[in-house]
């Protein structure tokens, strides 16, 4: 039986196109062998070209996939292989370049590459591409979440990112194509499915009078299905309809991921950003009023160019005043090829640590308090598996509807079900609670 190992870096969608692959190679009888430990006959590597690290850690792990097996056909994808297929197809060993389309022609091209043995480069302009590809995942390894991606690719052009140029202009899926795929993931026992993308919240912006909204109200409908969890959505795509969602669906969970990037309107501008520092509180306010109790994390970029410690002050000051229940911070990180990297003002390394630092701090004190908020409330919660450290202890962790990470006394069978517990003691991290009742389809067991 002929074997595949893979290697993935880089963000959500990413390991999505993993998985898809996966199940292109599945269906010609290949068995997945662990990366690290088993000899391949072939090898993928799925790449991220997001920073100049990114392309960096992709070069590493391609080279260490040459040395495990060297008869090994050695296939990269992904967003470096999208931008720069010459300095891969450069390393010698590389067989297959495809970059973040016609990945349903890896295995015809591994196959020529088996009888001929001549390296292939397989990208095309990815600024052509105006159709989504359509890759399905009818079950994820080791996963109480589904993934369903719904959407590829960015119009937005920020000056900091290289992304619309490693995966192309925003396309959307076809709407039936994403409830047939939900519908299987319900077979396959998932109760909660996150709609992820590369720009999620974009979903039907290349489309007729359907968008977002009109997709939530439809996967509404599926039967067997709990919870819809959006991956990450732009402040300026909750509109009215949008709210209307946010206000009257009982599936939607009290959680979104709003990149805010910089709290200042300067900074805001300089990495062309479509909104302003006031847009973006209003936006919040009026989410909390459609859904209250919401929690709302967010992405920060510390020391763009040209930010000074006052743009950074009222930047601390805004995310304060939002009370985000989580912030993922990231330093400035220069990505060649992005108009931000040749701006002439780049803030000193040691002034975005401390300011890295400060945020972080920030983002523990707002993650607690929004914590504690819950003490003593009921919250329905999936557990993802036994609480890591404490296997074999009866104690299982998992989120809540409101993200916020749960331990609790528990039995095995209860993961990845819907199950109720009350909070009973918040922290940073994750919070302790005690179970109250199980909860099966059409049933409720008190315990």
């Amino acid at each position: 039986m002929p074997s595949v190992a893979f290697y993935t870096l880089g963000c959500k969608v990413n390991f999505y196109d993993t998985e898809a692959i996966w199940q292109l190679f599945k269906k010609e009888g290949y068995e997945q062998v662990d990366f690290e430990e088993q000899t391949a006959d072939v090898y993928l590597i799925n790449t991220c070209t997001v920073t100049n690290t990114g392309d960096k850690k992709s070069r590493q792990i391609i080279r260490r996939a040459i040395r495990r097996n060297p008869d090994a056909v050695v296939a990269v994808t992904g967003c470096y292989a999208q931008t720069s297929p010459a300095e891969i197809l450069d390393i010698p060993g590389v067989d297959l370049v495809v970059g973040t389309q016609d990945r349903d022609k890896i295995l015809p091209y591994v196959q020529q590459i088996q009888e001929s043995r001549q390296p292939i480069n397989a990208v095309r302009n990815i600024m052509k591409n105006r159709v989504f590809e359509e890759m399905d995942v009818p079950d994820f390894q080791d996963r109480t979440r589904a993934f369903l991606k719904i959407q590829d690719g960015c119009n937005n052009f920020c000056t900091f990112c290289i992304i619309p140029w490693s995966r192309g202009l925003s396309r959307s899926r076809d709407s039936q194509s994403i409830i047939k795929q939900a519908r299987q993931l319900v077979q396959a026992g998932y109760k909660e499915i996150v709609l992820t993308g590369i720009h999620t919240g974009g979903y039907g912006d290349d489309m007729e009078n359907y968008d977002l909204s009109d997709l939530l109200w439809d996967l509404e409908k599926v039967d067997g299905l709990e919870r819809i969890r959006i991956s990450s959505i732009e402040a300026s795509q909750i509109d009215e309809k949008m709210l209307d969602v946010l206000n009257r669906s009982s599936k939607l969970v009290r959680h979104f991921h709003i990149p805010l990037q910089a709290g200042d309107d300067t900074v805001l501008k300089r990495m062309r950003r479509k909104y302003t520092t006031e847009e973006f509180y209003n936006k919040m306010l009026m989410i909390r009023k459609a859904m209250p109790d919401v929690a709302i994390t967010t992405d920060v970029i510390v020391g763009f160019p040209g930010e000074t410690d006052e743009m950074f002050r009222n930047g601390y000051e805004l995310m304060k005043k939002i009370g985000f229940s989580e912030m993922h911070v990231f330093p400035y990180s220069k990505r060649s090829g992005t108009p931000a990297a040749r701006m002439e003002d780049q803030v000193d390394e040691e002034v975005k640590n401390t300011r890295v630092h400060e945020l972080i701090d920030l983002s523990e004190q707002m993650q607690l308090a929004y914590a504690q908020k819950f003490v003593g409330q009921v919250l329905d919660v999936i557990p993802e598996g036994e609480h890591k450290g404490s296997e074999g202890t009866g104690l299982l962790q998992g989120y809540s509807d409101n993200y916020i990470q749960m331990v609790f006394e528990g039995s095995k069978d209860m993961i990845g079900k819907v199950v109720r517990v009350k909070v009973t003691e918040a922290s940073v991290n994750e919070s302790r609670g005690q179970l109250v009742r199980v909860m099966e389809t059409g049933l409720q067991t008190a315990l």
